[in-house]
């Protein structure tokens, strides 16, 4: 039985900027659905509750539904399988998720009064603040960049390596099964070969395996 994937975009993003990852997953081998939401206007409660019925249509009769989110998108994954009763079973993959909370999204927040909290919508505190850690029962991969060029650079004080918008240390969190870094940035994440070599090998195997010098373990 094919494994499906549904993959979830970033804030101020759609789902026409996976297709790229959406190919190479099809390539792959993988059964791949995109996942449109609102990324400022909604709820977390309506994208998560459309993303759960997604899940469930994808594979009515049994058999694998990962998720690979962008950004925000990984973020929201992880919401939504806190509790994942009733769900599909399937693994999860991050890609430059700020798990821990990003300092370019807290930045934005207080540019312009209240303008920049406003357009970080309903999602601003999940991109603020993040998890303290990961204790659902999927497991959990993260792929962080740090290829430093993007607008988060100049909102966001950045330690160590980043991708331009998060920190690579942002993308760290306990409870995840593994965690590599490759050499991209932020958007480029979505576009990296290595990264779509990497996600089909987690999602089949619960870990990255042997990547060269890259490779960073949580």
């Amino acid at each position: 039985m094919t494994d499906h994937v549904i993959l979830l975009h970033g804030l101020w993003m759609r789902g026409f900027a996976l297709l790229m990852l959406h190919r190479r997953l099809m390539e792959a081998g993988f059964r791949v659905h995109r996942f449109d939401y609102m990324s400022v206007a909604a709820t977390q409660e309506q994208t998560i509750g459309r993303l759960h019925a997604r899940m469930r249509e994808a594979a009515p009769e049994g058999g694998a539904v990962h998720l690979v989110g962008h950004s925000l998108g990984g973020l929201l994954a992880l919401r939504a399988c806190l509790d994942d009763r009733g769900l599909p079973e399937g693994r999860i993959v991050c890609l430059g998720s700020p798990l821990k909370g990003s300092a370019a999204a807290r930045a934005f927040a207080n540019l312009g009064g209240r303008g920049g909290g406003a357009l970080l919508g309903h999602n601003r505190a999940l991109l603020e603040d993040g998890f303290d850690q990961w204790t659902g029962a999927r497991e959990v991969g993260v792929i962080a960049g740090r290829s430093p060029f993007g607008l988060g650079h100049v909102l966001g004080q950045f330690d160590g390596e980043h991708d331009g918008s998060v920190a690579v240390d942002e993308t760290r969190l306990p409870g995840i099964a593994d965690h590599c870094v490759v050499e991209a940035n932020h958007t480029g994440l979505l576009f990296s070969v290595e990264t779509g070599r990497l996600i089909a090998g987690f999602l089949r195997q619960g870990h990255f395996g042997r990547v060269p010098a890259d490779r960073e373990q949580a």
